[in-house]
C-alpha cells in the first residue's frame, strides 16, 4: 500500500506588499498596458493577489516616451475613472519613472518640479548596458534639491554586479533602492535573480515593486504569489506598508 502526501497548496497573495509603487498599468502611454482593457486586466489581477493600492509610474524616457505631468495625469484619469464605472475597489495615483537622461540633467538643473512618489521619492533608472557619467553626483543633486532618489530594480544592471562595490556606495549615500519582485524567480535571467538575492540577504532594499507591464508577467507574479518565496519576502522589512494611501481615490 502506497501513502502519497498532499502537497500544500498556497494561496497566491501578495496582501503583505500593500502599495505596488512601480508598475506600467496606464493604457497607451509607454511600453506598459496598450489599452483600457489590458489595463482593467492587470488591475483585477492585482486586486486578485490582494493589493488594492496603486501608484503608476509610466516612463518618462524623453527620446522614447516623452511624457509630462499633463499627458500621466490625463492617462491616470482615463484609467481611474474606467475603474469608477466598473467598480473596482482600488485607490490609484500617478508618480514616473524617469530615465536617466540630459533631460533628467536639464529639469533638475532648471528645478522643474518632477513626479514623485510619497515622501519626495524620484523613481529612477538607467541604462542596462552602462551607468550614467556621474551618477553619484547626480543622486547627490537630487538630495540637495529635497528629493530623494529610489533606485529601480538594481539588480537588473549585471554590469554593476560584477565587482558589488557600486551598491554599497549607492547605499551608504543614501539612495534607496527597489526590488522587482520578478527577479527572484528568474524573469530576467539567472545572474539578476542572484543579484536580487544578495541585495536581498544584505538588506539594501526598502521598498518592492512589480514592474507590471503585460498579462503575462502578471502570470509570472500569480507563480511568485503562490511560491515558498513569499515566507521570506512577508518577514522582509519592505517600507511600502508605511506609505500612506487615499482611501476612495479613483478620480
Amino acid at each position: 500500500m502506497f501513502l502519497f502526501r498532499r502537497k500544500n497548496i498556497r494561496t497566491p497573495d501578495l496582501s503583505w506588499l500593500n502599495l505596488d509603487l512601480h508598475n506600467h498599468i496606464l493604457p497607451g502611454i509607454d511600453d506598459g498596458s496598450p489599452n483600457l482593457e489590458t489595463s482593467l486586466q492587470l488591475v483585477r489581477g492585482m486586486l486578485e493577489l490582494g493589493v488594492k493600492h496603486f501608484i503608476a509610474t509610466p516612463h518618462i524616457l524623453w527620446e522614447v516616451y516623452p511624457n509630462t505631468p499633463v499627458s500621466i495625469n490625463d492617462a491616470r484619469k482615463e484609467l481611474a475613472a474606467t475603474l469608477k464605472s466598473e467598480g473596482v475597489d482600488c485607490t490609484l495615483r500617478a508618480a514616473a519613472e524617469y530615465f536617466i537622461d540630459d533631460h533628467l540633467v536639464e529639469l533638475l538643473h532648471q528645478k522643474d518640479s518632477l513626479l514623485c512618489l510619497p515622501h519626495k521619492m524620484v523613481l529612477a533608472e538607467f541604462s542596462m548596458v552602462t551607468a550614467p557619467f556621474e551618477l553619484q553626483q547626480l543622486f547627490y543633486d537630487m538630495q540637495l534639491q529635497g528629493y530623494q532618489p529610489l533606485l529601480a530594480h538594481p539588480e537588473r544592471y549585471i554590469y554593476l554586479g560584477r565587482s558589488r562595490q557600486v551598491f554599497d556606495t549607492l547605499h551608504d549615500a543614501g539612495v534607496y533602492f527597489q526590488l522587482n519582485l520578478m527577479s527572484l524567480v528568474g524573469h530576467y535571467g539567472r545572474t539578476v535573480q542572484e543579484l536580487a538575492n544578495y541585495l536581498l540577504d544584505k538588506g539594501y532594499y526598502q521598498f518592492a515593486g512589480t514592474d507590471l507591464h503585460s498579462p503575462r508577467q502578471l502570470e509570472v507574479l500569480q507563480k511568485l504569489a503562490a511560491s515558498e518565496l513569499i515566507d521570506k519576502l512577508r518577514d522582509y522589512p519592505f517600507r511600502n506598508k508605511d506609505l500612506p494611501v487615499q482611501v476612495g481615490q479613483l478620480d
